[in-house]
């Protein structure tokens, strides 16, 4: 991976981004994209898209979310700690004893949630998971005056944790769900602007609040509504010992990016990029999605007569929690899959069926 490359994508999981407070990781990859883009715009709620060659034909949207799940302000006790609720799908099992920050005002103030000393717990309940209103975090504050002085009900808040790597180039960060997705369409974009690939309009975009409801690529569907959608986000990485590859699939990081089948995933697209990895010798996995795919591809591909879209996952280990997993390898095979498409695919009809 290029060096101004990896920078990027560290800045970016080590920003913090959390649904419905974008700003911070959204100007991380705004400052990328602007030295590949014609046009870089940023819309009410905070999307972020970069356009390459504006007047292109076929017009083509690549996104990942770049928003990640974390919790929210609601309560604070007499004597000072605070209440919270989840944004997004965190594992309240996952919760206690971890070090977080709340964002207040621009601010980032240090807390942990309690938990019980295990020589003070029941036996019995020890295993028991725990209820969201029973989990509370400790800011240090001796009365609610002096905690309200520092956070407020409202105020989003984040696992504190830096990203870093394991043996064979496999990283583990918060919030790889889906800031790989968004590097990933930041990269496309990067690769066409260098391999100067002229004839479609390339978007990349960069959506917010995905895990409260696929929101961003609901707005960004309708005001871009491009011909094709291709989304990068997630899918669950297998090969640990206590995931059943029978009810999961078997999914392995470094294997290459997961292409989806089912559902919202167009199948004229799905066989295009299908036999474009063949074509190209590019390493990937298959998924499938039975009803749904649980990404902005649900929200986009029905927008506004119906756009062929399909999603692309990239194998990750322990989502929704502050230990993600993912594999470098996986990441460049779906950039460089996905410039590829771009340059290869003249226009809709490509892919669309025929039907007499």
């Amino acid at each position: 991976m290029k060096k101004e490359s990896f920078e990027f994508l560290l800045s970016l999981l080590n920003t913090p981004s959390p649904s419905s407070l974008e700003t911070l990781g959204q100007k991380v990859w705004i400052d990328y994209v602007k030295n590949y883009a014609h046009r870089v715009e940023v819309d009410a709620y905070g999307n972020a898209l970069a356009t390459l060659n504006l007047e292109g034909k076929p017009k083509i949207l690549v996104n990942g979310h770049i928003d990640e799940i974390a919790f929210q302000v609601q309560y604070v006790d007499d004597n000072g700690f605070i209440y919270f609720s989840p944004v997004g799908g965190p594992d309240p099992k996952l919760s206690r004893g971890r070090k977080v920050n709340i964002f207040h005002e621009g601010k980032v103030v240090p807390g942990v949630i309690g938990t019980l000393a295990i020589h003070m717990q029941e036996k019995e309940g020890q295993e028991k998971t725990p209820k969201w209103n029973e989990l509370f975090i400790d800011i240090g504050a001796s009365s609610r005056e002096e905690a309200l002085e520092h956070v407020q009900v409202g105020d989003l808040v984040l696992y504190d944790s830096e990203a870093f790597c394991l043996l064979n180039d496999i990283w583990i960060s918060r919030g790889c769900d889906d800031k790989v997705g968004a590097f990933v369409a930041a990269e496309v974009l990067r690769i066409c602007s260098e391999e100067k690939i002229s004839a479609p309009c390339i978007v990349a975009a960069s959506t917010i609040q995905e895990e409260n409801g696929l929101y961003g690529a609901s707005m960004i569907g309708y005001s871009i509504h491009p011909d094709i959608a291709i989304v990068v986000d997630v899918g669950h990485a297998t090969d640990i010992p206590i995931a059943d590859k029978k009810k999961f699939g078997d999914i392995r990081l470094g294997k290459g990016p997961i292409l989806s089948h089912g559902s919202v995933n167009h199948p004229g697209l799905v066989d295009y990029l299908n036999k474009l990895a063949h074509k190209l010798s590019l390493s990937h996995q298959h998924g499938i999605d039975p009803r749904r795919s649980g990404t902005d591809a649900d929200a986009l591909f029905i927008q506004r007569g119906g756009i062929p879209t399909c999603s692309i996952g990239i194998p990750n280990r322990y989502m929704h929690s502050p230990v993600e997993a993912f594999h470098l390898k996986d990441l460049e095979t779906a950039a460089t899959w996905i410039a590829a498409f771009c340059k290869e695919i003249k226009s809709r009809e490509e892919i669309l069926p025929s039907i007499e």
